[in-house]
């Protein structure tokens, strides 16, 4: 009986130091899951902070074409009157009316 015993504390004994070292493998095998998905999230993280700076910055461009096609637009609708034609026409071409007196400074 004594045999039976110590073959039965041999094999527990076993089982007990399997059952240990499959723990440490399921203990490191969690682990390094853990480092990866650190890792990534990290890299994830930093990819989101260049994105949104992206963003921003496009987002300022659209709001500065925004500005211009108004300033385009307010351009076009006031080109399009007559006081805006003599204006160029004084500046570029001297348009002078027949009742204007014109002075020139001397230089």
């Amino acid at each position: 009986m004594a045999a039976g015993r110590s073959r039965r504390k041999k094999a527990a004994y076993r089982k007990k130091v399997q059952n240990r070292f499959s723990m440490f493998l399921v203990s490191l095998a969690l682990l390094m899951i853990l480092v990866v998905v650190y890792v990534s999230s990290i890299n994830l993280q930093s990819k989101l902070d260049t994105l949104e700076a992206q963003s921003t910055e496009l987002q300022a461009q659209i709001d500065a074409e925004k500005e211009r096609a108004e300033e385009i637009e307010t351009l076009r609708k006031r080109s399009q009157t007559k006081e805006y034609y003599e204006e160029i026409a004084k500046e570029k071409l001297g348009l002078v009316y027949p009742d204007e007196i014109v002075f020139k400074a001397e230089d």
